[in-house]
């Protein structure tokens, strides 16, 4: 069996935590990974990992041969993006991580027409809330809304990413009218745990910027939860536009303070200074100009 096989998905294993996930990522069976990676270890004459029923861990050893590992993989995917940028033909694997909201509702579908367009692609989309490192964790994209810190990494600047306060008809019927920010302080506002949002909400408003205290019951640190909390009258949600479209225009929700409009986040596609820009990173980068640059 390919050595390289048996390496990325040692790696793959190590990444992901455990077998069956790692054959989930492979498409493979579980049996298959564990069979690849005790083959690996039969060739090196050492355990990498040590495995329990409930758990594994890598063992010195393969602590050092996974960081080397993923060296060589990459390097490997360096050489046959060579061979891309010769061709001229968009091709291999692109890795990308995004936000959670923003990946499920606006790029996982405009992704499909960039996969169809470029069929020799194929794409390895992680959706995480979590800050990840673009070096270090191995991406080629990541998406990322807010202000960016001094990072060294190249942006590309997308268009603003867009919050709505909502809340739904059979919560406002049971409580006082909302006419002003500070108001909100009275009313179950349903938190956002990855963000400030979970502590405070802002609005510009006539004079200025408005920063509102809120607490809240109920804190998810995923939006599609929260939307659902929302419609189901449990309180006030503050989330993007393209999550609570549908249920403003099915009239689920109703938008609240239009005059005191949110402000928008900036939001860029990052990518490393030093990434040779192959043919599918360049295609993709150029996707993301036309896709998100400019939205609605």
């Amino acid at each position: 069996m390919d050595r390289l096989t048996q390496m990325a998905t040692f790696v793959k294993a190590v990444e992901t935590g455990s077998f069956s996930a790692a054959a989930d990522d492979l498409n493979l069976s579980p049996q298959l990974v564990g069979k690849q990676v005790k083959m690996l270890e039969q060739h090196l004459g050492v355990s990498l990992l040590n495995r329990t029923t409930r758990r594994q861990s890598l063992t010195d050893f393969g602590q050092a041969f996974y960081q080397r590992a993923k060296v060589i993989l990459a390097d490997m995917q360096a050489a046959e993006s060579l061979a891309a940028v010769t061709r001229g033909v968009p091709s291999g694997r692109l890795r990308i991580n995004a936000p959670v909201t923003f990946g499920m509702h606006t790029l996982s579908p405009r992704l499909l027409e960039y996969m169809l367009k470029y069929p020799q692609v194929s794409v390895d989309l992680t959706l995480s809330n979590e800050l990840v490192d673009v070096v270090d964790d191995g991406y080629d994209v990541v998406f990322r809304i807010g202000e960016l810190s001094s990072s060294g990494l190249k942006a590309l600047t997308l268009a603003p990413y867009r919050l709505v306060l909502c809340a739904a008809p059979s919560y406002l019927a049971q409580r006082p009218p909302i006419t002003n920010p500070w108001q909100l302080q009275q009313h179950e506002c349903l938190g956002f745990a990855y963000s400030d949002g979970r502590s405070w909400w802002s609005f510009d408003g006539p004079e200025g910027r408005i920063d509102v205290p809120i607490t809240s019951r109920l804190t998810i640190n995923q939006g599609d939860p929260l939307l659902a909390a929302a419609v189901a009258g449990l309180g006030i949600v503050l989330q993007p536009l393209e999550l609570v479209r549908n249920a403003l225009q099915a009239g689920t929700l109703v938008t609240l303070l239009p005059q005191y409009p949110v402000p928008t986040s900036p939001m860029h596609a990052l990518y490393a200074p030093d990434k040779r820009l192959t043919p599918k990173l360049r295609s993709f980068l150029d996707f993301a100009i036309e896709a998100f640059a400019h939205r609605s």
